[in-house]
């Protein structure tokens, strides 16, 4: 058996053609969707990132801007920008590129974006409300995936679930959002003992440890759906995931590869939720909280 390989580009490019009419429509209408990027220091994946973003928006018909700032800028020139940008009519959603530089509070620079414009999913507001299934901006990377299941008709109701990574930004919102649709979730770590015996009963396996090649083909449930998120480096130059792929598509029912599977779906869901914080501005929607 051979998995069925979950191409991400293929479904990124599909949601985007669909939500870029949205946005034609919006800007036919007057409102033309706006992303503001903030980004400190002078990381070069960071950089190359935002640039992916940036093309990305202009492909998709979205307004963008960067906002660069010096690794040692002072953390309130930083607040101050975003403030700026909060009451920015013409922003409708902003990104602060992380990692950000260690002098900086990551907590309190996020939670100082609008919940209105927080179109990364991490405010707290928007984290905190996946529990009861309400949030208003989902983390772009578990959104993503749970998009990839759809689109593939994945069932996920009444499926054991395995997530292995307890991340803020995707193992935590990940493990929320399979549970919201019915699953039966189980959360690992990268430490968790036995870990074999939770991945072997995983229908839906999602990896996000961050270390390379760590579940192999023997901790994998035949016929199981295997989603990497994870993506490394090695010495030699080459990207590889948290997964060791050409071992376990022999075994899974389903997998996405690395690079090409989640990786475009984040940045796809990044623009998803600019248009919908369009949408939500021209029609006049607030948060209260």
């Amino acid at each position: 058996m051979s998995a069925l390989i979950l191409d991400g580009k293929q479904i990124a490019a599909l949601v985007r053609a669909e939500w870029k009419l949205r946005a034609e429509k919006l800007t036919q209408q007057g409102t033309k969707p706006g992303l503001a990027v903030i980004i400190v220091g002078d990381d070069p994946a960071s950089a190359l990132y935002v640039k992916n973003k940036i093309k990305a928006c202009n492909e998709t018909g979205i307004y963008s801007e960067v906002h660069s700032f010096g690794g040692s800028v002072e953390q309130q020139k930083v607040l101050d920008c975003i403030q700026t940008l909060n009451q920015n009519v013409h922003i409708h959603g902003i990104l602060v590129q992380l990692p950000l530089p260690p002098q900086f509070e990551n907590n309190r620079v996020i939670t100082s974006i609008a919940v209105e414009k927080d179109v990364d999913g991490f405010h707290f507001y928007n984290v905190g409300a996946l529990v009861t299934g309400n949030t208003v901006f989902s983390p772009c990377t578990p959104y993503g995936v749970m998009v990839m299941l759809e689109r593939n008709n994945i069932a996920i109701e009444g499926k054991h679930a395995v997530v292995i990574g307890r991340s803020n930004i995707v193992g935590k919102p990940m493990a929320m959002m399979l549970l919201e649709k019915g699953a039966t979730v189980t959360i690992c770590t990268s430490r968790t003992r036995n870990l074999l015996e939770f991945t072997k009963n995983a229908d839906i396996l999602v990896v996000a440890t961050g270390k390379p090649r760590m579940v192999t083909a023997a901790m994998v449930k035949p016929g199981a759906v295997v989603i990497d998120v994870g993506i490394n480096r090695l010495a030699d130059g080459k990207l590889c995931g948290d997964v060791d792929y050409d071992a376990v598509k022999a075994v899974a029912g389903h997998i996405t590869p690395v690079p090409g599977g989640v990786g475009p779906m984040t940045i796809t869901m990044l623009l998803c939720n600019t248009i919908l914080a369009a949408e939500r501005a021209q029609s006049g929607i607030q948060v209260k909280f």
